[in-house]
């Protein structure tokens, strides 16, 4: 890792670099023009985890364990895509609860909604391109970034209610429309932290993975946590018509259950049932657990101090617990 005290960067901790994100983060949204104020003031008042900032600040970090400050500006930006794509996910999905709190599409409608999620992903944009970065030394794909989250959307949408979806498919699916972000994440923290192509490059595969581990994760709390504790509506996923791994295992090893759910006669609680009788969730996080060692080693190997390591480990445990 380079030292960057010798630089003209501005640094703070890692500490007060996230208080700074989740701050400027209300602010924003606090503070929109008036004709989107009301739907952003709503977003303001349900507070994620916020691990995708979280974790471009801490591949960010110099051998001090400081930040620079610029990676407070893309933190928010990734923030605010990762908003935007919630907002989106859920007028598409119809979705009632999201946080623990009413949908912007159930409050406001599926208009005003889809409206307010293209306004913060302009935000996003324009964020991310006031970042100072050495775009001759490295680029700064976020726009690649959302290209592949898009088409991991669409191919989602297009694989409705699609029994049939294998699990390289899914993976696939998944890789796009949440690992990228948490790709883009992990890149551009390396790149602020002005890591050489080659270490850029392990961040990258990192991030992937983290992603890949959350949303594996995410699967398994479908089945497994109540609406409380999910603070989402649970078992919504087949009732949408997404077909996750958990579900596509219970299908493979269960095929009456399929031709079952493609007449539309099966009930949630038959396939929550067949998904814990067939230990879809225990094939879910062997796959996760996978993804989990390769994240390991690729820690292992990172030209970063112990502190860093440890703090990327803890950001992976995350994901790879269910943020519980």
């Amino acid at each position: 890792m380079i030292n960057n005290t010798t630089t003209n960067k501005e640094f703070v901790s890692l500490s007060s670099g996230f208080d700074k994100v989740k701050a400027q983060l209300c602010n924003t949204l606090l503070s929109a023009p008036s004709v989107v104020r009301s739907l952003t003031q709503h977003l303001s008042a349900t507070s994620g985890k916020m691990i995708r900032a979280k974790s471009l600040l801490a591949c960010s970090m110099n051998d001090q364990g400081q930040i620079p400050k610029d990676a407070i500006r893309l933190a928010l930006a990734i923030e605010l895509l990762h908003l935007a794509t919630l907002v989106h996910d859920d007028v598409i999905d119809d979705a009632k609860m999201r946080r623990g709190s009413m949908t912007l599409q159930k409050k406001f409608g599926k208009r005003p909604a889809v409206i307010c999620g293209d306004y913060l992903f302009c935000l996003s944009l324009q964020l991310a391109a006031e970042t100072a970065i050495d775009r001759d030394r490295v680029e700064m794909p976020l726009t690649n970034y959302m290209i592949r989250i898009c088409l991991g959307e669409l191919m989602q949408n297009l694989n409705h209610k699609n029994y049939n979806l294998t699990t390289r498919r899914y993976l696939k699916i998944i890789s796009g429309k949440t690992a990228a972000l948490f790709e883009a994440a992990f890149y551009a923290g390396a790149v602020l932290c002005d890591e050489p192509k080659n270490e850029i490059g392990k961040y990258s595969r990192l991030g992937r993975y983290v992603g890949m581990i959350f949303q594996l994760s995410d699967d398994c709390i479908d089945y497994e946590a109540s609406q409380d504790k999910a603070k989402k509506t649970v078992l919504s996923d087949f009732e949408q018509g997404v077909i996750t791994l958990p579900l596509i295992y219970a299908f493979k090893s269960e095929p009456q259950l399929k031709s079952k759910a493609k007449s539309g006669k099966v009930t949630k609680d038959e396939i929550r049932l067949a998904v814990l009788k067939h230990g879809g969730l225990e094939y879910t996080k062997s796959v996760s657990k996978k993804y989990y060692k390769k994240a390991i080693e690729i820690i292992d190997r990172l030209n970063a101090n112990s502190y860093k390591k440890e703090t990327l480990k803890s950001i992976l445990d995350r994901a790879y617990n269910g943020l519980r």
